[in-house]
């Protein structure tokens, strides 16, 4: 399926700033990027590196006292996976990859550490895979209120149990701690989401189940088969789609998916959801 995505942004610079952007959709078997565009002023692009360990793309820019804006466009064509969940297993830590293990581990939104007691009086009695992953992200729906505003760049996995609100973000931080605590390495993921409403950019997480990772979005608000991923990281701390070293300040944004062929829709609450080839 054919998806179109694009954003905008502007910020008022106040001092000659070097700014990181990591907006444009990765590339890989199941995803393959047809075209890109970037315009901007204000700036000029002084150098793109793709990360190895995550396929994250990331283009630098240095920045003039004013207003910087940023355009992006974007042709993908996405091939999802979709799969039966009752069939999709937790794999034994004995017999994880080594390259998937530091995705077991504590990170700095993620305190699986701290919540490991709590993980296990409230999921150990279900059976470890896709089922278990899905029953993580139905308690944050239902737990939790999606509140805009509620928490802020600091905000981890505790904050957020303690709070009981959040955004996309603390969804995302908060299954991946669950995740973890239970054994299962879990990810973070910031994408391009197709029929999310109001339109921006989306975290959910993956799990790594069965030999593949396997996609979560505990909002509910997305479309897991129409996420066009943009980067992969042990948390949001590593997928910032910017980074500025300098006095900036956001002025506005605006993000857009469409996918002019796609037609009636899946009903995924039966499907398990891949991007990955394991």
């Amino acid at each position: 399926m054919k998806y179109s995505v694009s954003c905008t942004l502007g910020y008022e610079v106040a001092e000659e700033t070097v700014c990181l952007f990591n907006l444009q959709p990765s590339q890989f078997d199941r995803q393959v990027l047809l075209g890109e565009n970037l315009d901007l002023s204000g700036g000029r692009e002084i150098d793109r590196f793709t990360v190895s360990e995550s396929g994250n793309r990331i283009f630098k820019v240095l920045a003039l006292p004013g207003k910087l804006l940023l355009k992006y466009r974007a042709d993908v064509d996405l091939d999802p996976l979709l799969e039966d969940p009752a069939t999709i297993k937790a794999v034994e830590p004995i017999d994880l990859p080594l390259d998937v293990l530091p995705h077991l581990n504590p990170s700095r939104f993620c305190q699986s550490d701290r919540l490991k007691a709590f993980a296990n009086r409230e999921f150990g009695q279900i059976e470890r895979g896709h089922g278990s992953v899905t029953a993580i992200c139905n308690w944050i729906h239902d737990t939790l209120e999606y509140l805009p505003g509620s928490s802020h760049g600091t905000t981890s996995a505790v904050d957020t149990i303690i709070d009981h609100a959040g955004v996309c973000r603390d969804f995302a931080h908060l299954g991946i701690t669950m995740c973890r605590a239970m054994d299962i390495p879990a990810r973070y993921v910031s994408s391009y989401a197709f029929r999310l409403d109001p339109p921006d950019f989306h975290a959910v997480f993956e799990a790594y189940l069965g030999g593949r990772w396997y996609l979560f979005d505990a909002t509910r608000k997305a479309a897991l088969d129409g996420l066009i991923r943009i980067g992969l990281g042990r948390d949001a701390a590593e997928v910032s789609f910017s980074s500025f070293f300098g006095k900036v300040e956001p002025a506005e944004m605006e993000v857009a998916i469409t996918s002019p062929g796609r037609g009636t829709e899946v009903d995924l609450t039966t499907k398990a959801v891949s991007l990955s080839e394991r």
